[in-house]
């Protein structure tokens, strides 16, 4: 229970030193102009600053840890893969996808601006991303920049998040098998979370071979992570998760949860973390937020 307890306070407080880090870090670079463009980057700040877990910048520094990857360079790719998040979190919001309200707590940007504004500033942060991970600021290492380039846009991509989100829009006339939802979720949620821990061993130099045993831990969080997220949509709080819940279910779409039932899926959430901690066997302490990180993920109310 000790090392439960201890395990959530490092990442309560490394969570919110990495969130602080971000929002100073979206401020600046966000300044809103004295011209025609300002209604855009008040959209943008006003996706991209406040709320949110910053579970994926967070992830990036703590896989970071293990290679004593330099502060500077962890936050600008931390920032690049939250802008991405950003950005899909607005577009999903559309009423063309999921038709939402409610964002982090606060309306969503086509709620709170229009939908053309809305679009447009999703748009621009992923724009961003790539301009954050080309800039030498990031990396001194040409071919690691586009190594970072190349990776995210996969991630990001149709063989990725996009093209889980496509599945998932796809999920609500059809019946899928829990085979079929485990990879819907595989590209949706967790081709970013396998990013943020890659990013850390291509800025390291890490050969494609030696990243196998982070591989298996972004898979097995990754699942993890989405299990928890289908169990708060059934049995979450409105007002602490800051989204509407429910949805999957009203949609008519397969869950974890519809095909498994909410004691399996919570095991199932469960022996995942334990897998994903054992691919850090190799590591030592530098590994302990990360194997904080997985408990964090099925532990979490939002």
């Amino acid at each position: 229970m000790e090392g439960v307890i201890s395990g959530t306070a490092l990442v309560a407080s490394r969570s919110a030193a990495v969130a602080a880090e971000v929002d100073r870090a979206f401020d600046a670079l966000l300044t809103v102009p004295d011209d025609p463009r300002a209604r855009l980057y008040e959209a943008m700040r006003h996706a991209a600053i406040g709320g949110g877990k910053r579970l994926r910048p967070l992830l990036v520094r703590a896989a970071s840890d293990l290679f004593n990857i330099s502060r500077e360079s962890a936050l600008r790719v931390g920032l690049a893969v939250e802008c991405i998040h950003v950005y899909s979190l607005i577009h999903d919001d559309l009423p063309a996808m999921d038709d939402d309200d409610l964002r982090r707590g606060k309306p969503t940007i086509h709620k709170a601006f229009d939908e053309a504004t809305a679009i447009l500033a999703g748009d621009c942060l992923h724009d961003l991303a790539f301009q954050l991970l080309a800039d030498e600021e990031t990396h001194p290492d040409p071919f690691v920049r586009i190594e970072l380039v190349k990776a995210l846009a996969a991630a990001s991509g149709p063989a990725g998040m996009a093209g889980g989100q496509m599945m998932d829009l796809e999920a609500e006339g059809a019946s899928f098998d829990l085979a079929t939802v485990t990879r819907l979720q595989q590209l949706k949620t967790g081709a970013l979370i396998a990013f943020c821990v890659d990013a850390a061993a291509i800025m390291a130099r890490i050969p494609s071979e030696g990243r196998t045993s982070l591989h298996g831990y972004a898979r097995d969080i990754g699942l993890a992570f989405q299990i928890a997220d289908d169990l708060l949509d059934v049995e979450g709080d409105v007002a602490v998760a800051g989204k509407a819940l429910g949805k999957d279910q009203a949609a008519g779409k397969e869950t974890f949860v519809s095909l498994l039932g909410v004691e399996r899926a919570r095991e199932q959430a469960r022996i995942l973390v334990q897998q994903a901690k054992a691919h850090l066997h190799a590591h030592g302490t530098q590994a302990d937020l990360l194997r904080a990180i997985a408990d964090y993920i099925v532990e979490r109310d939002r």
